[in-house]
């Protein structure tokens, strides 16, 4: 069973920033004809590496509220140009929304266990819900009405 990293989101307050900030990036580094390699590094290397590489993702929390994830593809030591060792999870670009709930701040990031991941947001599984626009979701989420 998969298991999966929780992390805050700090930048992008939304979906579509995210999507913009990982699109940017990715044509900079072709620009300057790097590998369009997305990813994100952290400074803490996950124990239970092996059960998230390859098979989990990470959950991104913006504003308060569980929103979506990106599948974790690779997790790689790195050491940064300060010297520190830090961790590189290598992800997928493809963002995909997932039934929002309300998450507390936290520092660093957490487990999740794939039993209670939220479900991916799609027309199938989450009917009108997965139409309405991001804000209108979050607006439901903080009044506990999803």
């Amino acid at each position: 069973m998969a298991l999966h990293l929780l992390k805050l989101c700090v930048g992008p307050s939304s979906i579509e920033e995210l999507e913009a900030r990982i699109a940017h990036h990715r044509a900079e580094a072709s620009r300057l004809g790097q590998a369009p390699v997305t990813a994100h590094v952290t400074r803490m290397f996950p124990k239970r590496a092996a059960a998230i590489a390859g098979q989990g993702s990470i959950y991104w929390v913006m504003k308060g509220a569980l929103t979506c994830r990106q599948p974790i593809r690779a997790i790689e030591p790195v050491t940064g140009s300060d010297g520190i060792d830090r961790c590189r999870l290598v992800l997928d670009p493809a963002v995909t929304p997932v039934a929002p709930r309300p998450c507390r701040p936290f520092q660093g990031w957490r487990y999740l266990e794939a039993r209670d991941a939220p479900v991916d947001l799609d027309r199938a599984s989450a009917g009108e819900v997965a139409e309405m626009p991001e804000s209108l979701r979050r607006e439901l989420v903080a009044l506990g009405l999803i």
